[in-house]
């Protein structure tokens, strides 16, 4: 897949499935989830403060009749409530509605109904370049904010195991920094090439081709990285970008929404059933193709997990 077309196409096609949307009383997102069940996509289960659910959707002139509310006035209650219907199994796919991120992920790591698997859970926004014809992915954007060595391991793996469900077969893994060049004095050039050595010694399989560190023009731009000098599959070809924290992720990923007008996907990996997790600002149209990106990893199921090598001293 090289855009969110051909994603929209792919899912039409498969089964339709049930998203329960935590605090849904936000327009865009009521028009996201009338547009994915149009599409015959997705259907959803609404759950937040009921009369404010209806006056978004009239704000939007989105018909309610035949979708589903669970009356939860309190937002933190209400993602607990949307996080148990998938839990329970009457839902397939958990959402963030109109909440901050930090309250709808404390019901999604509730150890009593949340969606823990034991694995590390990260954050991926796929990015459609349409310029490049291809889908760059980047980790982790929102959830892990400043991870070390092992945790980024496992952020990768998530990330690789993401961009092989949307075809990527085998996945160019650029992990960056501020330089492409190895600094004592910058951990996140430490980070980046020890994650390549790990993956070239066989300490994790991520079925990928890990290389770093590298500048964000050398991973992603042949041009770049041919005048710097930067050789190797990756350079200038990466299709999976591993920040070294949060706030570059995040900068990142907005900078390409509001400077360039590209199109985002935003998706938790690693926890029980997929998750929707885009910002309250997001698009409409961002927010359900956040939904179809979400149908398509519960109808392309993850058959193994695979274990973080350790590092032995």
């Amino acid at each position: 897949m090289t855009n969110f077309d051909e994603i929209l196409t792919a899912v039409r096609a498969q089964p339709v499935r049930r998203i329960a949307v935590a605090a849904a009383s936000d327009a865009y997102v009521i028009e996201a989830a009338s547009e994915a069940k149009r599409q015959n996509i997705a259907e959803s289960i609404l759950v937040g403060d009921e009369g404010k659910i209806r006056q978004a959707a009239d704000s939007v002139n989105v018909s309610l009749d035949a979708v589903e509310i669970v009356h939860q006035p309190e937002p933190i209650q209400a993602c607990a409530e949307a996080a148990k219907l998938v839990s329970g199994g009457k839902a397939d796919i958990l959402m963030k509605g109109y909440v901050h991120t930090d309250d709808f992920l404390r019901a999604v790591l509730d150890r009593e109904f949340g969606l823990r698997t034991g694995s590390i859970m990260s954050h991926v926004f796929v990015a459609e370049m349409r310029v490049w014809d291809r889908l760059i992915f980047i980790s982790d954007s929102a959830m892990n904010i400043a991870p070390d060595l092992e945790q980024k391991s496992a952020i990768l793996l998530n990330a690789v195991y993401l961009a092989k469900l949307f075809g990527v077969e085998q996945p160019k893994v650029a992990a960056l920094a501020a330089v492409e060049l190895v600094n004592p004095a910058m951990p996140a050039t430490l980070d980046a090439a020890a994650l390549g050595t790990m993956a070239d010694r066989n300490q994790y399989v991520p079925g990928a081709t890990v290389d770093g560190p590298f500048a964000l023009d050398n991973a992603v731009c042949p041009a770049a990285a041919k005048h710097k000098r930067i050789s190797g599959p990756v350079a200038g070809q990466a299709d999976i970008l591993i920040v070294p924290n949060i706030e570059a992720g995040n900068m990142l990923a907005k900078a390409l929404v509001y400077f360039g007008g590209h199109r985002l996907i935003g998706l938790l990996v690693g926890a029980k059933a997929p998750v929707v997790l885009t910002s309250r600002a997001d698009t409409m149209e961002s927010k359900m193709l956040s939904m179809a990106g979400a149908v398509l990893m519960v109808n392309r199921k993850r058959a193994t997990r695979l274990k973080v090598g350790k590092v032995h001293f």
